[in-house]
Order: structure tokens, then sequence, then C-alpha cells
């Protein structure tokens, strides 16, 4: 995958909370947006950050900037679960 997904997939999971929290009528809604992106790829830093002392490790790769910018932390759990129950 080529570097030039990662901020069309984060935009694109801006605007999809944008509108998700317009239409619950939130008071600010891109405020929202953005803490909910950043939350998730935040909390894949954190992990990467402590894989040092937790030895529980998710390779940042495109996909998984993904995966946290558009799922956020329970994608981020998600991927750690993952990587717990199937490494070897």
């Amino acid at each position: 995958m080529k570097m030039i997904y990662i901020p069309i997939a984060l935009g694109a999971a801006f605007i999809v909370f944008a509108v998700i929290h317009k239409i619950s009528r939130y008071k600010k809604p891109l405020k929202r947006a953005v803490l909910s992106v950043l939350s998730g790829i935040g909390t894949l830093i954190l992990v990467d950050i402590l894989s040092v002392f937790t030895l529980v490790y998710i390779p940042v790769s495109v996909l998984s900037i993904i995966i946290s910018g558009i799922l956020g932390i329970p994608g981020v759990t998600a991927m750690l679960c993952y990587n717990l129950i199937f490494s070897g």
C-alpha cells in the first residue's frame, strides 16, 4: 500500500465522524470527530511506546494506522487481541 492512502483514509474517517456527530446533534461535531480519529492514533502510539515494557507489539503500518484512525480505541484493542491470540 502506498503512503498516500493514510491521509485519504483518515480524512474519510474524519468526514464520517463529523456527519455522525452532526446527526447526533452534538454541539461541536468537528471537534468530536477530530478527537475520535486522534484517540485511535494516540492509542496506537501509546501501545507502540509501551511495547518495550509490556512485550505486546502491534506493527505500525499503513493498515494499522488506518484501522486505528477509523475504528479508534476499539480497533486498537481488537488488533491487540488478534496479536495476542494468533502470535506463536
